[in-house]
């Protein structure tokens, strides 16, 4: 759990300044549970540059509490947290002189989004704030008030969350939890846990990732781990100390984090994804009559294949949607072999190519389609699918044919400005399995929108 702190102050010697707004945002790494905002009469005035930064002056904060009448409840917000800030040092040390004022020793683990941020992002030129999330299209409201400031920290950590491909901060905060002694059992776990799509992590109590998997129900799935009586499942179960979870809304972005943090981590439970034999694939040919024909043949590394499968009877099964999606001839795509016009022409579901009832131009526009929906060669696009919440979107990143990355986005701007959507995205590897994975999630799912740029 943390707590997402921005304090504004009085300015003034070192030591000497007082808090004037205070905003403190409880989150548990997919949203915020718990929140607390005020003003704070520091009962010492606010120097001039101050007022004029944050537009808070001192006739405001007559009327404001004094720091004494909030300290129960900044206490209470941030028990067993970690406190997160931009420039933590800063607001730490702020919050423990006020507290010590009062003869208590205010102490709490911390983590910044500065240090952060250069660690994770250091291709960005500045690290302050407000160039940093005008760089990532993260929008802020109320900038240098606590709340504003604050709010903007909690999208920016959150995006950090999912830069950290290292579980840096995931594997700190669970040394932090052992620390505190807190030993959830399994059941207390599977409970914390979303009924949502998205990748999870089992951890030992010492952060060690043991087991990675992917689901479209997370609690559903960890609770067949911990309830299994296979001998990875018992072992699993003695050495399970929490989990942690990162929802992705989208099942392709779920699928392809799976199979990279399988690799990167090499958790002990997990068997190692084999590279997977694409060994039969699709491809296009002209006939001698000129009409685009669909062929399902083993994979020949020195043709063009636009979808690639692990088997024939898997080819053979997608090229017969293939054929019924696009209104295609099942002869000339050679799932019917007769030699007479094939019986697809009497129900009108083929269009008569096959004896060349259509023009070629027609036709092969409709292939043309199938194939430039799936062949990735040299192609720009975004697909953009579902996001983890109400209002927000996924988008995958294609570049010149290449899989970048993903990244998660709720506003237009930071997908249709290509610089904000490369600030934000995830890098992710590209292969031919995540090529195959993308093309066969394009093929089957519904609801996706892709963008060609």
């Amino acid at each position: 759990m943390y707590a997402i702190l921005d304090i504004e102050t009085t300015g003034g010697q070192f030591n000497e300044e007082g808090i004037t707004e205070i905003a403190i945002y409880k989150y548990d790494g997919q949203e915020i549970v718990d929140q607390f905002i005020s003003l704070i009469n520091p009962e010492i005035p606010i120097q001039p540059f101050v007022v004029k930064l944050t537009g808070i002056n001192n006739a405001m904060l007559r009327s404001a509490p004094k720091f004494f009448e909030v300290a129960k409840r900044i206490i209470e917000i941030t028990e067993n947290c970690v406190l997160v800030a931009h420039n933590a040092a800063f607001d730490y040390r702020i919050l423990r002189t006020e507290f010590r004022r009062l003869g208590y020793d205010f102490r709490i683990k911390t983590l910044c989004t500065v240090e952060l941020s250069q660690r994770l992002l250091p291709e960005q030129p500045s690290h302050s704030l407000g160039k940093l999330v005008r760089a990532l299209g993260i929008p802020m409201a109320d900038r240098h008030r606590a709340s504003g400031d604050a709010m903007a920290t909690v999208k920016l950590f959150k995006m950090l969350l999912d830069k950290d491909l290292e579980k840096t901060i995931t594997k700190e905060l669970i040394k932090f939890e052992v620390i505190k002694g807190v030993a959830p059992r399994l059941l207390d776990i599977i409970e914390s846990l979303p009924s949502r799509t998205g990748i999870y992590y089992i951890h030992r109590e010492d952060g060690t990732i043991i087991f990675i998997g992917q689901s479209k129900n997370i609690k559903k799935r960890v609770n067949q781990h911990f309830t299994g009586i296979t001998k990875t499942s018992k072992k699993i179960q003695v050495e399970a100390f929490t989990v942690t979870f990162e929802e992705t809304g989208s099942e392709l972005i779920a699928q392809l984090k799976e199979s990279e943090e399988i690799k990167k981590n090499r958790p002990i439970y997990n068997r190692m994804p084999r590279k997977k034999a694409l060994s039969w694939a699709i491809y296009s040919e002209k006939d001698s009559n000129g009409y685009l024909n669909l062929k399902l043949q083993k994979a020949d590394g020195r043709k063009k294949e636009i979808i690639a499968f692990t088997n024939e009877h898997e080819g053979k099964t997608a090229l017969h949607h293939i054929t019924e999606n696009y209104q295609l001839c099942p002869k000339l795509n050679g799932i019917s072999h007769s030699k007479t016009p094939c019986a697809q022409t009497e129900n009108n579901k083929c269009d008569g190519a096959c004896i060349e009832q259509i023009s070629t131009e027609e036709y092969n526009s409709r292939v043309q389609v199938f194939i430039d929906k799936n062949l990735f060669d040299n192609k720009n696009m975004i697909i953009i699918d579902k996001g983890r919440k109400t209002g927000e979107h996924s988008a995958i990143l294609i570049e010149k044919g290449i899989y970048k990355g993903y990244a998660f986005y709720d506003l237009n701007y930071q997908i249709n400005t290509i610089e904000i959507l490369r600030n934000i995205i995830v890098p992710m590897q590209n292969n031919r399995d995540t090529k195959n994975s993308i093309q066969n999630y394009i093929r089957k799912a519904k609801g996706i929108k892709i963008m060609n740029f």
